[in-house]
């Protein structure tokens, strides 16, 4: 059994690593709760942008390259959205698990290349000899619509090149503080359901547009998919925070129990301590009768 020194320094340092959970707790919840307002906010913003893309598409017989799926899918471009840091649980190696299983599945169908949004998924393909052919980092402090904007167009590029004939993303959908979601999405081509758009719009098609409805199509495209990519990136950041809210929540409630454990150790080592002592003086004072 250690000594009692030995047992009260494993109890301080217990004690001092719960200070450290419990603040970094405190610190994901209040970022979380800005991560999901910022999520609730784009929402209506979304879904409004996409209705207008399908109304004038569905009224004007408007297509765009953007929109249009290839029949023969031979280069694929994945996105794997990760966190720069970890303590987060499973956040990060879920998503991992997921591209690598991925990549394996189809790496022999169609030729797989990666962007790295986030240190640690860079570095976990790193170490299975896979790189990038760009990677972004800082993602918790940088997030705007300025770096997804930035990042769209370099996609949006290569797409358009027909470099790429698909592009997808792999993420965590936010749920709730205590549930995320790994998400396997295809941002383009993008989908847009003009069939239902058509029964559904109040546009009407001898609506003059200025500019044209192509022109008008083709911005509003560009920007549906920054924003795509945005809301993938702050769904991804509000799922960090939960992950690491929760991680540390059990942290601190497993250093709460070492605690309670080291405590009753150190009290029966004191205990055995102090009655070996006293054995002692007694039957010292008895060999002196």
């Amino acid at each position: 059994m250690a000594n009692l020194k030995d047992i009260r320094l494993r109890i301080d340092s217990t004690k001092n690593t719960q200070q450290i959970t419990k603040a970094m707790k405190l610190v994901s919840a209040a970022k979380l709760r800005k991560a999901q307002n910022n999520i609730q906010n784009m929402r209506p913003y979304a879904l409004t942008l996409k209705q207008v893309i399908a109304n004038i598409a569905a009224t004007q017989k408007v297509s765009h390259p953007l929109m249009m799926a290839r029949r023969n899918v031979k280069n694929v471009l994945l996105i794997v959205l990760t966190s720069d840091r970890g303590l987060a649980g499973a956040f990060n190696s879920g998503i991992n698990k997921f591209a690598e299983k991925y990549h394996a599945e189809n790496k022999s169908k169609v030729n797989i290349d990666f962007i790295f949004i986030g240190k640690r998924g860079a570095d976990f393909f790193a170490r299975k000899n896979i790189k990038g052919i760009e990677i972004f980092t800082k993602l918790e402090k940088d997030i705007s619509y300025a770096l997804a904007s930035t990042i769209a167009e370099s996609v949006v590029e290569r797409f358009l090149n027909d470099k790429y004939d698909e592009v997808r993303m792999i993420y965590n959908e936010f749920k709730s503080a205590i549930s995320q979601k790994v998400t396997c999405e295809t941002l383009l081509p993008i989908e847009v359901d003009m069939s239902e758009a058509a029964s559904l719009t109040k546009f009407n098609a001898d609506m003059i547009f200025d500019p044209s409805p192509e022109k008008i199509i083709e911005e509003l495209l560009k920007k549906n998919f920054n924003l795509q990519l945005y809301r993938a990136m702050s769904e991804s950041v509000a799922s960090e925070h939960g992950a690491r809210m929760t991680a540390m929540e059990n942290s601190s409630n497993n250093a709460r129990d070492m605690i309670s454990k080291l405590t009753l150790t150190y009290n029966k080592a004191r205990q055995e301590k102090i009655t070996t002592e006293l054995t002692e003086i007694v039957s010292g004072a008895e060999s002196l009768k």
